[in-house]
């Protein structure tokens, strides 16, 4: 039986970007929970009521052009990164169950995929034989301003 997760401080206010940014500049030594259990139940207080939580299967499309950052999959012990742009029109699928029932972020992958990660994913990566392919993690905030829902799963 797992301990249950300490209360929040007061006032904390800080996102998994936040506790990330303060890890990379060596403010912290790791992020882990409680911390980051933290960060996500404050991310989920800021969306809108109202909000559509994505699903697994569900397809969308983008409405304007969007800088996104991606990540890359590789037969080793390592994800990589870079980034991008949606262009209008460009469709992403949800392709794994949420791990929560109100998500902050899901995992996409591209409809198009062979047109978007040749345009993405410099040739030098695609190259690699232990490149796996990419896949982005989108907000789900941002998924119901920047896209158009087209599919709806179930």
């Amino acid at each position: 039986m797992s301990k249950p997760m300490p209360p929040a401080p007061t006032g904390w206010n800080k996102t998994v970007a936040d506790l990330l940014e303060e890890a990379r500049r060596g403010e912290r030594g790791s992020v882990g929970s409680p911390e980051i259990d933290w960060a996500r139940d404050y991310e989920r207080s800021l969306i809108p009521f109202g909000t559509r939580f994505p699903r697994k299967g569900d397809i969308y499309e983008a409405i304007i052009d969007i800088d996104v950052h991606y990540m890359t999959a590789w037969a080793a012990p390592y994800t990589g990164e870079g980034e991008g742009i949606l262009q209008a029109g460009d469709r992403v699928m949800v392709y794994q169950d949420p791990i929560y029932r109100e998500p902050v972020v899901v995992y996409a992958r591209a409809i198009d995929y062979g047109r978007m990660e040749e345009r993405m994913v410099p040739g030098a990566v695609r190259a690699d034989p232990t490149y796996s392919g990419f896949y982005f993690c989108l907000k789900t905030v941002d998924l119901n301003r920047l896209f158009k829902l087209i599919h709806e799963e179930n």
